[in-house]
């Protein structure tokens, strides 16, 4: 047990402490944020690392360990770490030395705990599903500080297996091994949230008008998943639509101007459609000069957004024939991106501040 001096005298004992018993932290709420994760350099072995501990997420990938553990420890991890290195390379924070992800998550915890500071009993820290810091290890540290209740927030706001699953899983996992759990809550997903939609609007309306142009359309990019995962029940895809489509009513644009697609795909397998690249290229031959991209699925600005979209998808537009091009940043921790933070977190604390 963690020695420190009580915090607060709201455990069931009270104040009828026994002389011989060691000073304890309690009465603590905690909020953990989490993200998906980031190597933690752009060189081949840690970007090696990563993939590996991604990769072998069997909610991430499920083909069956027989047919996926050659491809991937024979295939991928010796060819994709030096490409994914050098993607990473173009959008790394150097001045920190780290991902832009890492950044803003670390930003995002500091500013909602700075929400939280007229509130003593509440300690808000961050963490990555894949990579440092770990679920595992910043539990450990709000129950050091006396937290009894933990509040996780899976930082997706459309739910999928794949994302919002498997921190839960990591984050249950680490209470399996701990013989003093705090309880536990998951914040659920908040694609429909009317604090989300609005963030949204109020973000997009903001960067479309420092632009020197109107785009023609815009599309909302979402991560995509195989087909299959839909198939066997995952909400994602609906998630997606959903957001769009009271995006879309929020702003009152017709459907063919704020559009839905998604990105990312891996492998051979069909994935959720329509591909964004496959849109982004068809629009161009189809006389689209102005296109800007949307990411309502990232809550903050990551390489899918600022490599795959802001730079491979600007420069497939322009070589099919498109003019004018924008990628319109996530949320991260704007004034709209903390608001939508601070009613997620503020609603699933009810009862327990």
């Amino acid at each position: 047990m963690n020695e420190h001096k009580p915090v607060s005298d709201t455990a069931s004992v009270g104040n009828a402490w026994p002389k011989d018993h060691p000073p304890v932290r309690f009465g603590r709420v905690g909020v953990l944020l989490v993200n998906l994760g980031t190597p933690e350099a752009t060189d081949y072995w840690s970007m090696r690392r990563y993939l590996k501990e991604f990769l072998s997420d069997r909610r991430v990938i499920e083909v069956p360990r027989a047919v996926w553990w050659p491809i991937l420890n024979g295939i991928i991890l010796s060819t994709r770490p030096q490409k994914s290195g050098e993607a990473y390379e173009t959008i790394w924070n150097k001045e920190r030395n780290e991902s832009p992800l890492k950044t803003i998550t670390r930003s995002q915890s500091e500013l909602l705990a700075g929400t939280y500071a007229e509130e003593p009993r509440v300690s808000v820290d961050w963490a990555m599903r894949y990579g440092h810091p770990s679920i595992a290890s910043r539990i450990e540290a709000l129950q050091a500080e006396g937290c009894e209740k933990i509040l996780v927030v899976p930082l997706y706001p459309q739910y999928a297996a794949s994302t919002t699953a498997t921190v839960n899983d990591k984050v249950f996992e680490a209470l399996m091994k701990m013989r003093w759990q705090p309880a536990l809550r998951t914040a659920p997903p908040w694609h429909d949230d009317p604090v989300y939609i609005d963030a949204l609007a109020t973000s997009l309306e903001r960067h479309l008008a420092e632009l020197d142009f109107t785009p023609e359309v815009v599309l909302t990019s979402y991560h995509g998943l195989p087909e299959s995962y839909l198939k066997k029940g995952d909400p994602y895809h609906c998630h997606c639509h959903k957001t769009t489509r009271l995006l879309r009513d929020r702003l009152g644009w017709p459907e063919d101007r704020l559009r839905v697609t998604f990105q990312s795909r891996f492998g051979r397998e069909v994935w959720l459609q329509p591909y964004t690249d496959e849109t982004v290229k068809q629009l161009a031959r189809d006389g689209v000069k102005r296109l800007a991209i949307m990411t309502p699925g990232f809550v903050s600005d990551c390489l899918e957004t600022l490599e795959e979209i802001a730079i491979q998808n600007g420069e497939f537009f322009h070589e099919a024939g498109g003019e004018q091009f924008a990628a319109i940043p996530c949320l991260n921790d704007s004034p709209e991106g903390m608001a939508v933070l601070e009613a997620v977190v503020s609603r699933e604390l009810q009862g327990w501040v």
